[in-house]
């Protein structure tokens, strides 16, 4: 696989900005999956027994690592699976609860069965309920020998770094050192904020002119839907959706992020809808920092899926402030609201 000659060819087809650093990646990971995949007698017969399953690919918010990671990715024919991150603790925690006994040896080699390699994009994590298990999950996928990549815009080192009882999630952090190449992608700009997107679904601040706008935008789009009352069950517990409109919903932020709703809950949302409006989102602080967090995660599962955002906000979006303890996962939410307001949607 010619890795070098394919990407150029993607930039090219896809008119991506591209530069050396990039290139240098491209190299690592081509390193990577003839360490991983390449299959013959003799270069297993000389195989590093360092070698490793793992590449995590850090770098700061739009400088492309999504962008590699999912050339690489799809250029793969192996057997393959990508989650979000959330996504994938969701399946894991259903799972252990449905097969108590030996929950994650169960879980890894179902996994096994299924997929030779796993790509997380965006890794970070945020719970303490993870964070305590990860280090035997993961130290179970890599005897198993499952390959994983991940992006992150946070080092290993400092992954969860202040997170509560943070000593329990070290052990994880050390397996993830000792499994995997860590990358660093150096580009000093955000080319998804760059690219002179349109924002015209981001409107601040909120007044007449915007309201009416938004208004205006909502009825064009739920002219031939039906408006009905969707509710949604997750795991006994029902979700309300009042504004449901043949997949087209409008929210309060309110509604979805000052209650009590984790990432299971907005998978579900994700996965029942097409377009999603948001209004009335706030400026962050440290005093409503537990918003913003479900904020963060729901943007995350929303990227993820691909659906469109329309917004009313109190700032504009590059103004947009954050609690401390969450500053750095916040600018990728920021980078990918810039996105999704953007996605052309007829």
């Amino acid at each position: 696989m010619n890795l070098k000659r394919l990407f150029f060819k993607h930039c090219k087809d896809h008119k991506y900005e591209i530069n050396q650093n990039q290139f240098d990646i491209i190299n690592y990971l081509k390193i990577y999956y003839t360490e991983n995949f390449r299959k013959n007698f003799l270069f297993d017969f000389f195989r590093n027994s360092n070698d490793k399953v793992g590449f995590y690919l850090v770098g700061e918010v739009g400088v492309g690592k999504t962008m590699i990671l999912n050339f690489f990715f799809n250029e793969l024919k192996e057997k393959k699976l990508r989650l979000h991150f959330n996504e994938f603790m969701v399946n894991f925690h259903d799972f252990v609860f449905q097969n108590k006994e030996n929950g994650i040896e169960l879980f890894v080699q179902d996994l096994n069965k299924k997929t030779q390699i796993i790509y997380f994009d965006e890794f970070q994590v945020t719970n303490i309920v993870d964070a305590m298990i990860l280090g035997k999950l993961f130290k179970r996928i890599f005897e198993e020998n499952i390959k994983v990549i991940f992006s992150s815009n946070t080092n290993i080192s400092d992954l969860y770094k202040d997170g509560l009882q943070r000593d329990q999630f070290i052990p994880f952090l050390k397996i993830l050192k000792n499994n995997c190449h860590e990358k660093e992608l150096l580009v000093n700009e955000d080319y998804r904020s760059s690219k002179n997107l349109e924002l015209d679904r981001f409107l601040s601040p909120i007044n007449e002119s915007s309201n009416f706008v938004f208004n205006k935008f909502f009825r064009k789009i739920t002219k031939n839907r039906n408006k009905s009352l969707k509710i949604l069950e997750v795991k006994g517990r029902n979700i309300v959706l009042e504004n449901f409109y043949d997949k087209v919903i409008k929210f309060e932020f309110e509604e979805l992020c000052n209650r009590n709703l984790g990432s299971e809950d907005y998978i579900k949302i994700a996965e029942n809808c097409e377009f999603i409006l948001i209004k009335n989102l706030p400026n962050f602080n440290d005093n409503n920092s537990n918003q913003q967090q479900r904020f963060i995660t729901l943007i995350d599962i929303i990227y993820e899926k691909k659906i469109p955002l329309m917004i009313t906000s109190h700032v504009d979006l590059n103004l947009i402030k954050s609690s401390k303890s969450i500053a750095e996962p916040f600018k990728r939410t920021i980078s990918r609201l810039y996105e999704l307001t953007s996605i052309k949607y007829d």
